[in-house]
């Protein structure tokens, strides 16, 4: 073995061990018996994974993250997907401010984003007399400003290496043009709507500066009901919570690159 390959290599390791140690340290504390985290622990225990089963602002948090993912990932998908193929296929000169338009949203710090959010919110429910802050849909609405950016990014990277040749050859037989999208271009795009779906879910699910400002009361997601367990207690038990998290994503990844391999379009 060469010098710069094992220099490479061991540039790599140690890239590797600097984004998994705290990973791995979150699930080695989530199992630590003493309830003010040292080193060494005293002793292992499922504790904190019971204690967190039993709290209720949890479970509900887990299921309006889940709900309000779920949702703003099919909405975001949708139209972040109508988008990339007309930017990709469009001739317009506005097409690369439109592009970057779409794109803010991921250059923007969620907690930027969400207090713009939660004043324009305000000043909507002044105008339009409506309960805006705390709602259910106000909550999709602002996730779905999370969704639809990692669309357009995933899906325009897919179509940079999509084959028109298809898509030609069926027109020129006589497909119309939305039988051309649904049976040609929509099943070649498959991989990267995919991904979009899976991205844009784990963006959507894990959202903490975003959605703070934007809950009601006893209505928190997942994110928000651990910042709010941390202000009173000091103990395991978000680690618990959080190496699920990290489990479950985990999952979700391995699901997806079974199906569709990430490395393609991502």
């Amino acid at each position: 073995m060469t010098s710069s390959r094992l220099a490479h290599r061991t540039l790599v390791a140690i890239a590797y061990v600097l984004m998994l140690a705290p990973v791995v340290m979150v699930i080695m504390t989530s199992f630590f018996r003493d309830e003010i985290v040292s080193f060494p622990p005293s002793g292992l225990t499922f504790r904190w994974y019971f204690n967190a089963w039993t709290r209720r602002e949890f479970a509900n948090g887990f299921l309006l993250s889940l709900q309000v993912a779920l949702i703003a990932t099919a909405i975001g998908v949708a139209f972040g997907t109508a988008a990339a193929l007309a930017l990709s296929r469009s001739t317009i000169a506005a097409k690369s401010a439109i592009n970057t338009l779409l794109l803010g949203p991921l250059a923007v710090p969620g907690i930027v984003a969400g207090t713009a959010l939660y004043l324009f919110y305000l000043k909507l429910e002044n105008r339009l007399d409506l309960d805006i802050v705390g709602t259910l849909p106000g909550l999709i609405a602002a996730h779905v400003l999370l969704t639809i950016p990692w669309t357009v990014r995933v899906v325009t990277a897919s179509l940079q290496g999509l084959d028109t040749i298809a898509e030609e050859a069926a027109a020129n037989l006589g497909a119309r043009p939305w039988t051309v999208f649904r049976r040609v271009t929509l099943p070649m795009l498959r991989p990267g709507i995919v991904a979009a779906n899976m991205f844009s879910f784990i963006q959507s699910f894990e959202s903490l500066e975003l959605t703070l400002l934007l809950v009601g009361a006893g209505k928190t997601t997942l994110p928000v009901a651990m910042l709010n367990y941390l202000e009173f207690r000091m103990d395991p038990t978000l680690a618990a919570v959080a190496t699920v998290q990290i489990l479950v994503v985990a999952a979700l990844m391995l699901v997806t690159d079974r199906f569709v391999k990430l490395s393609r379009v991502v």
